[in-house]
């Protein structure tokens, strides 16, 4: 998944796992993963149901149907804010595995790139999928590390242990207590690049927390700052000012998609949809030089420190 991944488990000394052999049912776990939902990896569930040019319902794992299944459901809700289909603009971006230009692509490119895509030419059957455009490129790499991070929560919980923080590259997965018997604390890092620190602490419960932002991954040409979230819409990187989106959610999964979606839409578009639909988020985006904080009502009881 190109990042990294920590986990924690907090148990009574004699009762802890040895951690090299959980590591590595973690790791094969990771492995599955990467197999079923990489496009990095020519050969994955995924890819290969990219290759595919038959509009015939093709049969895909139940994994595999489930993150499919979680994509679909926030298109609809997000009115296509987010859209798995996004792929070929995000490699014409340069933010995909074919590598990064570091440059505006033309208005022609950004053209051929939107006539192909479009969550609705998916259709999910339960494990059956098909699309209806041969060219039709899915990339989850939006929603499939939450996913991740619930796999591997569910494999430590199938262990038998009960207080543990799962972390894949800042998507995260909790439940129980921290080694000091208080629930997990989060921090919510402060949107800079120059330096890590902390703009809000969190104790998010029995939950999945996922932050999107874009102060990290962009390029810059001609003074303009691209980011790597593209709005499906216009075929660009979003230019909305936020920097931040952060999302409370059972699963890392929902909050990892809801993320991206959210960041797309803006803040007006992004709270009133939180409210909508009970969401938990927390907004940064940047008025001059200036960093303002947005919140939802869901998200206020999950404040610990301001």
């Amino acid at each position: 998944m190109g990042t990294y991944y920590q986990i924690k488990v907090v148990e009574p000394r004699d009762q802890l796992p040895k951690g090299a052999a959980l590591q590595q049912k973690i790791d094969k776990l990771l492995r599955q993963v990467n197999l079923e939902m990489s496009t990095y990896l020519p050969n994955s569930e995924l890819s290969l149901f990219n290759q595919f040019q038959s509009g015939e319902p093709k049969h895909i794992s139940a994994n595999l149907a489930k993150v499919m299944a979680a994509s679909l459901q926030i298109s609809e809700q997000s009115a296509g804010a987010f859209d798995v289909t996004v792929g070929p603009l995000v490699n014409l971006w340069g933010f995909g595995p074919e590598g990064r230009p570091n440059k505006r692509p033309d208005e022609q490119a950004l053209k051929q790139a939107r006539e192909r895509i479009g969550y609705h030419h998916l259709a999910l059957n339960g494990q059956l999928l098909s699309k209806d455009l041969a060219s039709l490129y899915v990339d989850l790499s939006a929603i499939a590390k939450g996913h991740g991070v619930d796999r591997v929560a569910e494999l430590i919980e199938s262990e038998g242990f009960h207080n543990f923080m799962v972390d894949i590259g800042g998507e995260l997965r909790l439940k129980g207590h921290n080694d000091k018997a208080l629930s997990w604390r989060i921090a919510v890092e402060k949107p800079v690049v120059e330096q890590r620190a902390v703009q809000k602490i969190i104790a998010p419960g029995d939950n999945g927390v996922a932050t999107s932002g874009d102060y990290r991954n962009y390029f810059e040409q001609d003074g303009i700052r691209y980011s790597h979230t593209i709005n499906p819409k216009t075929g660009q990187p979003i230019a909305n000012h936020i920097v931040s989106v952060t999302v409370i959610a059972a699963t890392s999964m929902m909050a990892d998609g809801y993320a991206t979606a959210l960041t797309v839409m803006g803040v007006d578009q992004a709270l009133a949809f939180a409210e909508k639909h009970q969401l938990a988020i927390y907004i940064i985006d940047k008025q001059g030089d200036e960093f303002v904080e947005h919140l939802s009502s869901a998200f206020i009881p999950f404040i610990i420190q301001q």
